[in-house]
């Protein structure tokens, strides 16, 4: 076992268990919780620009519905709450960026997480940051997700390099945003889709709302990593 996690595990609906890890990701000791289900492909990373990620409602929603698709979640701070107090590093997409290669190089390194397609689930400014960590060489990062996100933050270089398949959520009346979404969409290379979830907000709190990012985001996933990853293995 890593010197930096501890290990538990809780049974799932099936009887198995599940891998549950908390975590200090080096090199400045983010904290975060991997979770792998039995059998699972592919773990998706969860990018949010401020406060404590990992304890999202809407963030603990959607990874725990992943995690019963049998896709292993990785909840964690980007920043630390020291950092948290200056509001400018909410914006730092260059930091928040690095913070996601940090916990990929990590995860890279974890028997549970080895040889799994991995994936970006970006709300916030924590969606540009995604879009730049996975815009940089190599193809480690098989689709990204974005909720209510800023992709626009990324720049426009940037989205003119990304090439792995990326899906905007954003609800119908977060006016403003929504155009934001479509102009990035309009700038990224590969693979791309925008759903608009109807009546919904940005943080999608109407009935409905956060059940539709959920299936969206699950069916994204499911085609771009878990199905891709079954494709390489055959291959």
């Amino acid at each position: 076992m890593n010197a930096m996690s501890q290990h538990h595990t809780r049974p799932n609906e099936a009887g198995e268990s599940p891998l549950v890890r908390d975590l200090k990701i080096p090199p400045v000791g983010l904290s975060g919780t991997l979770h792998v289900p039995s059998g699972a492909r592919a773990v998706v990373l969860f990018a949010h620009g401020s406060g404590p990620s990992r304890f999202s409602p809407r963030n603990q929603a959607v990874a725990d519905a992943l995690n019963k698709r049998r896709i292993g979640t990785l909840l964690f701070d980007l920043l630390t709450p020291r950092e948290e107090t200056d509001r400018a590093n909410v914006f730092d997409i260059a930091l928040l960026a690095q913070r996601l290669e940090d916990a990929v190089r990590f995860l890279e390194q974890e028997t549970a997480a080895s040889g799994v397609r991995l994936g970006f689930f970006g709300a916030s400014t924590g969606a540009a940051a995604a879009l730049v960590a996975a815009a940089r060489p190599g193809d480690r990062i098989g689709a990204i997700v974005s909720r209510g996100g800023r992709p626009d933050l990324a720049g426009s270089q940037v989205l003119e390099h990304v090439r792995t398949p990326t899906l905007l959520i954003v609800g119908s009346v977060d006016f403003g945003v929504i155009e934001l979404n479509e102009q990035a969409l309009a700038m990224l290379q590969g693979p791309k889709a925008i759903e608009i979830v109807p009546g919904a907000t940005h943080l999608f709190p109407e009935p409905g709302a956060l059940e539709a990012v959920i299936e969206h985001a699950a069916r994204w996933f499911e085609r771009y990593l878990v199905m891709s990853h079954a494709v390489r293995q055959e291959s």
